[in-house]
């Protein structure tokens, strides 16, 4: 059997699919090429290792996974070893805004306590990066917390962020209690996607207030909710963030009677030195912001 192949369907196999394993092959390597060695494999052995769809393993490929997953689980604890004995490497999560404002000056100060850090990052959202935690493809993750963490996955509150709304400058309203008392608010709602915590706390909240008011533009990160405002597409639902610099042509409108997003640090297991040198700059900086 060739090892090259038996290493992509561990990966496969390990990830439930050859999208997902594309993803997480330490290496570059398009999906076309992995499906094809894929079925160089299992006609050399002449049976098939799994299903396609849905993804499930054969009893051949359970058993073929079986044997070598040993082997390709020890390698980067062996790596590890061999490079002197303490991993430098983590696998970070986040949203994009956090990857590009905090990140960067946070794993400077790590890195002056472990010189040979190596970081690989992934950028989501809460679902995403709790299911990718939950699969042992993070080790951190910093994410809005809605409730509790799945089981097996740690968490530290950071922050809370309370909720507000934003709108062009040349808008007339000054405060959100103008839209409550309206029969009909005709304004677009721009959000990010149901499932996120900050839509849900908002939704919570208008319901208290007896208010339906759904988005009509649903985006992917608060820098696109911004960017649509300052366009004049809508009203945007977004966080109070410290020190956080808003463009000049965008006001904030405050939401004091909706409940705050907490801000978490996750990770799943037991804590490494490393990801605990993570945690402490992390509190630390956020200590630093509400100060």
């Amino acid at each position: 059997m060739n090892i090259h192949h038996l290493e992509l369907f561990y990966y496969v196999a390990r990830h439930g699919g050859i999208s997902e394993a594309v993803r997480n092959i330490p290496y570059g390597i398009q999906q076309p090429a992995v499906s094809a060695q894929i079925i160089q494999l299992e006609e050399s052995l002449g049976v098939t290792l799994f299903n396609r769809r849905p993804f499930s393993l054969t009893a051949g490929g359970e058993k073929l996974f079986c044997f070598i997953q040993p082997f390709f689980d020890g390698l980067e604890p062996l790596a590890d070893e061999l490079r002197g004995g303490r991993a430098q490497q983590v696998r970070f999560g986040a949203s994009g805004t956090v990857l590009r404002d905090h990140l960067p000056e946070l794993a400077q100060h790590v890195r002056k306590k472990f010189p040979n850090l190596k970081l690989t990052l992934r950028e989501g959202h809460q679902p995403q990066l709790e299911t990718w935690l939950q699969k042992q493809e993070l080790d951190l993750a910093v994410t809005l917390l809605e409730g509790k963490p799945p089981s097996g996955i740690n968490s530290l509150p950071l922050l809370k962020l309370p909720l507000v709304l934003l709108v062009q400058r040349s808008c007339r309203l000054t405060s959100a209690e103008e839209l409550w008392k309206r029969d009909k608010i005709e304004e677009t709602l721009i959000s990010l996607p149901p499932y996120e915590a900050i839509p849900k706390h908002f939704q919570q909240g208008l319901s208290r207030l007896g208010i339906d008011w759904f988005p009509r533009i649903e985006v992917t990160s608060l820098a696109l909710i911004e960017t649509y405002v300052e366009c004049g597409f809508g009203i945007g639902l977004s966080l109070a963030i410290p020190r956080y610099r808003l463009s000049p042509k965008i006001r904030v409108l405050s939401l004091d009677a909706f409940t705050p997003v907490t801000l978490a640090a996750l990770w799943p297991g037991k804590t490494t030195p490393l990801v605990q040198a993570f945690l402490d700059e992390l509190r630390g900086r956020a200590q630093g912001l509400t100060n």
